[in-house]
């Protein structure tokens, strides 16, 4: 088994916050140590953003020791084991070891412990089960090292055990392959899975929606949400047929593009295929509304081009519809027709730097040159806005109100 090195020297180990943080924990005979993914990213050499911490101490102690120290604590989970600790800006949560008395696949009962090793297999994986102490030492009880090194996703013992504790495990599965794995899936946690994908309808809306966005937006999403259907999953998250096929040919679209992975955009091209499949899902995984209307809004928009728009017209659409829009629509008729990712993306890449003009005149403008208030004012108000469109967004303030001129003139 491969020894994981020291994280000493680790920029995230030596911030000051997080050293507050050890003060705290490391004193009377109790022990706190970084855990689950600070370690793990530390390992691979990732940023590391959330640093969180487990400790011997109880909760009470914890609180009582950063109240000494200074430091606001929040009982975030106190009835199981959680405190976070405010300082600097950042909130850094601290749980006591435990131990699952008893669970039902979507709660669990806890008792608090002392025993460093039980905690990490009470977790899901072996690559989130590794420890490191304030100077650097990492515990790796369960081979989680080896694995990180191989991008391999590995449930820690029985996978049917691990997804019987929690059902979202069977998910995060998934997802932390997409967004970690290497080669080909763990076939235990696959087969698993798929012995256990009924569960997932047990399983609150948000929670799902709240892994499946981070699956969709992970680097191998695609292939995976390809695995992800081949274990008869995909079906039951969306409540009906998927398209894998289109997911992957957004996501080609995106990186010729330039663009970051959108998840209403995404979502949109793996489960809608017309606007009344956008409700549908957006319902069942109770999206945002802002998710929701971007996601319908993708699909009808998407369907205004069959061949890539030239930049005339491409500048119109974003015009009419804004940026993200505008490229959720390619995105999406990428997906559906004949073409190239790079042919699709060529209007959006061009454009890129392209500031939306701002229309010159407004209603005032009319009111000011004769033009009564009323239904004609806003309709010679958007047949000017039309015609400036038309001219590719060149006439300025001075030959608007020449054109309005001349569409009075042919009005009497």
């Amino acid at each position: 088994m491969s020894e994981p090195p020291s994280l000493s020297g680790a920029g995230w180990l030596g911030d000051s916050r997080v050293r507050r943080v050890f003060a705290v924990l490391n004193q009377d005979g109790e022990e706190g140590r970084a855990v689950g993914g600070a370690v793990r990213d530390g390992l691979m050499d990732q940023a590391v953003t959330d640093v969180d911490f487990a400790t011997t101490a109880l909760p009470d102690k914890v609180m009582a020791r950063a109240a000494e120290a200074g430091i606001k604590a929040i009982p975030t989970g106190i009835e199981h084991g959680t405190v976070t600790l405010a300082l600097g800006g950042r909130g850094y949560e601290v749980t006591t070891l435990r131990e699952d008395v008893e669970t039902d696949g979507r709660h669990a009962v806890v008792r608090f412990g002392r025993d460093w090793e039980a905690d990490a297999r009470r977790r899901d994986f072996t690559i989130n089960a590794l420890s490191a102490e304030a100077d650097g030492t990492v515990h790796d009880p369960v081979g989680g090292y080896a694995d990180i090194m191989a991008g391999r996703v590995r449930f820690i013992g029985d996978a049917d055990t691990r997804i019987a504790e929690d059902r979202l495990r069977l998910l995060r599965f998934f997802r932390f392959h997409a967004e970690r794995g290497r080669g080909e899936i763990d076939r235990d946690g696959f087969a698993a899975a798929v012995r256990a994908r009924n569960g997932i309808r047990d399983l609150a809306a948000e929670r799902i929606n709240a892994e499946f966005r981070r699956l969709l937006l992970a680097r191998r999403a695609a292939e995976t949400v390809r695995i992800v259907q081949d274990a008869g999953i995909l079906s039951v998250i969306l409540g009906g047929i998927g398209y894998p096929r289109r997911l992957e040919r957004v996501a080609a679209f995106e990186s010729a593009a330039g663009l970051a992975g959108a998840y209403p955009r995404r979502l949109a091209a793996l489960a809608a295929a017309i606007s009344e499949d956008a409700e549908r899902v957006a319902a069942r995984l109770r999206l945002s509304n802002a998710d929701s209307d971007r996601m319908r809004a993708a699909v009808e928009s998407g369907a205004r081009w069959r061949v890539p728009p030239v930049e005339k017209a491409a500048k119109a659409a974003i015009y009419e519809l804004g940026r993200p829009s505008f490229d959720d629509a390619l995105a999406l008729a990428a997906a559906n027709r004949p073409g190239t990712a790079e042919e699709w993306a060529a209007p959006a890449r061009r454009l890129g730097d392209w500031r939306v003009p701002k229309f010159p005149i407004s209603g005032k403008d009319l009111l000011a040159n004769g033009v009564l208030r009323g239904p004609m004012l806003g309709a010679i108000l958007k047949q000017l806005e039309s015609w400036w469109i038309d001219q590719d967004f060149a006439p300025d303030r001075e030959a608007l109100l020449a054109r309005l001129q001349q569409v009075q003139a042919s009005q009497q």
